[in-house]
């Protein structure tokens, strides 16, 4: 049997191949195909010996999402609409992008502003400066992590499936630099309570908030161009398959009836009208007349 899904959460290659390796581990699975662009998959299995909740477990077990495509046409299959589906997420990476980039440029200026000689406030400047400066910094930082979240839920949970991803990346070495740069801000207290202004001027040099911002702002970045593409080519590809009619009139029994594209079988001789539209593959019995060929050569004149 072979059944389509639907799957959420893959974000890079390392995803769709951790996905296939699992579903092709289910007994009874006996191919799989894992589309990335369109977070797809189409499994062919023995139903006898496998079923769709063991396959969409192996896929839950992985670290991601999934559930069986509807049929097209359905209600539900509307609702999943691939191409609003990849709008949506262009919309919401756009977002994230947004205020990831406004705080972390407000970062850069904090933390590095000093270095090519920009002035900053006199409360966060110099040593007794310094802790407002890094609590300031952390403030900063926290709607950019806020917003990014996504990155440490799926990043940790494929880490903790032992199948990490790029996530996973993101989500170390943003979390590394926020717990290192928290240290550095109670040692910075600590230090300015005991007047060890030694202790204060090392750890001033040593704050990684920026770090942390700028690594999610920039992968965020890169998802947004990723996010964009994704629609527009799904948006073709949607426009491409509206060009296809839902129906087809087949000749049965020297009759013409009219049935769905899904029901046309192999043998089946299809009525096309002039100026009608081709459903499906298939050779000219007999006739002449002028056809709708757009779907195959973008013309929009009947040929």
């Amino acid at each position: 049997m072979k059944k389509n899904f639907d799957v959420t959460g893959m974000t890079c290659s390392a995803c769709s191949n951790r996905v296939e390796k699992a579903v092709a581990g289910v007994p009874g699975v006996e191919d799989v195909s894992v589309n990335l662009l369109k977070n797809s998959m189409t499994v062919n299995y023995d139903e006898t010996k496998t079923g769709l909740e063991q396959i969409i477990q192996a896929v839950t077990n992985a670290g991601y999402g999934a559930n069986e495509k509807q049929a097209a046409g359905s209600p539900a299959a509307k609702s999943v609409d691939p191409a609003l589906a990849a709008k949506k997420e262009a919309a919401q990476m756009k977002t994230r992008l947004y205020v990831s980039l406004f705080f972390a440029a407000i970062l850069m200026v904090l933390a590095m502003g000093p270095m090519v000689g920009m002035p900053l406030p006199e409360v966060m400047s110099g040593t007794k400066g310094a802790p407002i400066n890094a609590l300031t910094q952390f403030l900063l930082a926290l709607p950019v992590v806020f917003v990014n979240f996504k990155y440490f839920t799926v990043g940790f949970k494929t880490l903790w499936q032992r199948s990490p991803n790029m996530d996973s990346l993101v989500a170390i070495g943003s979390s590394a630099s926020m717990l290192f740069g928290l240290f550095a801000l109670y040692m910075m207290l600590y230090a300015l309570g005991q007047g060890d202004e030694a202790t204060l001027h090392h750890y001033a040099h040593n704050l990684y908030f920026d770090s942390a911002a700028m690594i999610l702002a920039l992968i965020t970045l890169g998802k947004y161009f990723e996010s964009r593409a994704k629609h527009k080519t799904t948006d073709a590809i949607s426009q491409l398959m509206s060009l296809v009619p839902d129906k087809a009139v087949v000749l049965k029994d020297g009759k013409e009836t009219e049935v769905p594209v899904s029901a046309v079988q192999v043998g089946d001789i299809v009525v096309l009208k002039t100026g009608s539209r081709v459903p499906v593959d298939g050779i000219v019995v007999k006739g002449s007349g002028a056809l709708d060929e757009s779907s195959l050569t973008g013309e929009s004149i009947p040929v």
